[in-house]
Order: C-alpha cells, then structure tokens, then sequence
C-alpha cells in the first residue's frame, strides 16, 4: 500500500492574510465564499461590515490591442479594445480615471430616421441574449423596432421610409409589401 502524504491536508499552515487585522476593527479576517467568489471579511461581522476582495482585479488584463493613432474624446489618451462582461469594446486606456467606452460594431455611420414617429433615429442595441437589433432612440414614444440593420433607402414598391439588410439581401420591412433586390 502506498502511504498517503498528510501535509496535503494540514490545515494548520496559514496564509498571509490570516495574521492580517482588520483595518476598521482590529478583528482578525476570515476566508469567506460568496456568489462571486472567495473573499476576506471581518470575524466581527455584523458589528463590522468590512469586506476586502482575495484577489486583486488587474484592469490592464482585460486590454485586447491598442488602438495606435486613435483617441479618447473626453481625455485624449489612447483607445483600445478590452474584452468586458459582455464581450468586447472600445475603451480608454486610463480606465479607472476615464471611463469613456464606444461600441466596437459602430463605424461611424449614421443611421436613419424613424420611419414611424420621423423624430428620432434608430440606433443599435443589443438584447440581453447578445442579439443585435434596431431601434428607435425616442422609446418609449416610439416603439419601433427591426432586427436587421436599416438602411436609408425608401422602398420603391410601398414607399416605405427605409430597406433593411438581410442574409446579403436588401428587402422592405414592411409587413406584405415583399419587396427584394
């Protein structure tokens, strides 16, 4: 029989932050687990609230490629293209001091006008499932939406304000109308 090593299992080695007191308090902080994962908190809780991430968050990791030549409009540092939450997008290179962030589908190209209210412009967005839609920025005045991006031509056939692309296909988006180029 092999002989099991007991030191894997040694809980009495301890770690840096077990000696550690806490800075609000002067009580000793403990390992604690919650939904975002592990963390330190006071062993005086609830008369003490204090609470420290285990580790500490790097904001420079999350920097994909910097953009040479391009430049932050609130602060006039270097752009570039970070990977977030919800996929990636074009940040500032001095976040936390600036927090300027642009969408990385967006060229720069303007939309069209609301076909129904004629007042707003219909602006991308992005569904809570990470689908790409369209819609009109005077919500909840007005509720128009289309899934495929609008483009700035009437329809010949009904007169409808704008053509949708669609699968490389330019089509109204006018219910019954059918039109196809």
């Amino acid at each position: 029989m092999s002989k099991i090593d007991s030191s894997l299992f040694n809980t009495q080695e301890s770690a840096s932050w077990e000696q550690e007191a806490c800075p609000q308090c002067g009580a000793n902080l403990e390992l604690r687990h919650g939904k975002h994962g592990a963390f330190l908190g006071c062993a005086a809780y609830p008369a003490c609230d204090y609470l420290r991430p285990l580790k500490v968050i790097e904001h420079d990791q999350d920097i994909e490629k910097v953009l040479e030549g391009s430049e932050c409009p609130q602060c006039q540092h270097s752009l570039a293209i970070k990977k977030g939450r919800f996929g990636l997008f074009i940040g500032c290179t001095h976040y936390p001091d600036c927090n300027h962030i642009a969408d990385i589908n967006d060229q720069g190209q303007a939309e069209p006008s609301c076909p129904i209210c004629s007042k707003g412009q219909l602006v991308a967005r992005t569904s809570r499932y990470g689908k790409r839609f369209y819609a009109c920025n005077h919500y909840p005045d007005c509720r128009f939406v289309v899934n495929d991006k609008p483009l700035d031509k009437r329809c010949p056939n009904c007169d409808f304000a704008i053509l949708v692309e669609r699968k490389g296909q330019v089509q109204c988006p006018k219910k019954g109308c059918g039109y196809q180029e």
